[in-house]
């Protein structure tokens, strides 16, 4: 039987004097993936940044994973955020923003054989290829970057993996690259995945349950077959009648 990774507890987050989760309670299951879909301003972003303890909410965030996870890192959670925000003063390459998170010692100094290899390691690990370790980040295409992010966030192994988004810019054949990518790793690996979604049409193969969120709270829940689009009507109005994806 399925056990939560994760439980949410009556979480509350006020951001600047407005209510944007308003008591939401939820788990989170071990092994799964999640899709977590809603209209914007639903609270989606916030919750991740809440699990991550970025920011301060009440109630409770439990892992069942016997961790002290009062300041979750990256050794039990990994991130993808939907936009990466650099300097553009600071031009740096993929091998630089990969050794910024590897090594202790500055990027000046350069990265030695054994750095590079297990970076390259990295990227195979993630259907990148390692040409892209000497390009900036300025210079290579959305879906790379989000590749690239990817690796960092899986390395070492996380207990749970968010993900913001994750494909969001990336053209159609390569969402479906990258979310196939996912499917992967939950299967392969075994990763908790709980990723923010617009398109269940996308997402919908690979995920195990859909969490909908309205207003702050958790409105519906269930595997992507439970949540109809009438489900989805009633929740998010017509217009979102498309995030379910139709199984043959």
């Amino acid at each position: 039987m399925t056990t939560p990774l994760v439980t949410l507890r009556d979480v509350r987050v006020e951001l600047g004097g407005a209510e944007i989760l308003r008591g939401l309670s939820a788990e989170i299951m071990r092994g799964q993936i999640t899709a977590l879909v809603g209209t914007n301003g639903s609270g989606k972003t916030t919750l991740l940044r809440a699990i991550l303890h970025e920011i301060p909410f009440d109630g409770q965030v439990l892992f069942h994973c016997g961790h002290d996870h009062t300041h979750p890192n990256p050794q039990h959670v990994g991130y993808v955020p939907q936009r990466l925000r650099l300097e553009s003063s600071m031009p740096i390459t993929v091998r630089d923003l990969l050794g910024i998170a590897l090594q202790r010692w500055p990027i000046f100094f350069g990265f030695g054989s054994q750095l590079t290899a297990e970076m390259t390691a990295m990227l195979r690990d993630v259907g990148a290829d390692e040409s892209l370790l000497d390009k900036p980040i300025e210079k290579i295409s959305g879906g790379e970057l989000q590749r690239v992010l990817l690796a960092l966030a899986i390395h070492p192994e996380p207990e749970l993996l968010l993900l913001d988004e994750p494909a969001a810019g990336v053209d159609v054949k390569g969402q479906e690259q990258f979310y196939d990518l996912i499917g992967r790793l939950n299967r392969e690996r075994g990763t908790t995945i709980l990723l923010v979604s617009h398109d269940l049409s996308m997402v919908g193969k690979h995920v195990h349950r859909v969490m909908c969120l309205k207003d702050g709270l958790v409105h519906c829940q269930g595997t992507p077959h439970e949540i109809t689009p009438d489900i989805l009507r009633q929740v998010f109005g017509m217009d979102h009648a498309m995030f379910v994806h139709q199984h043959s």
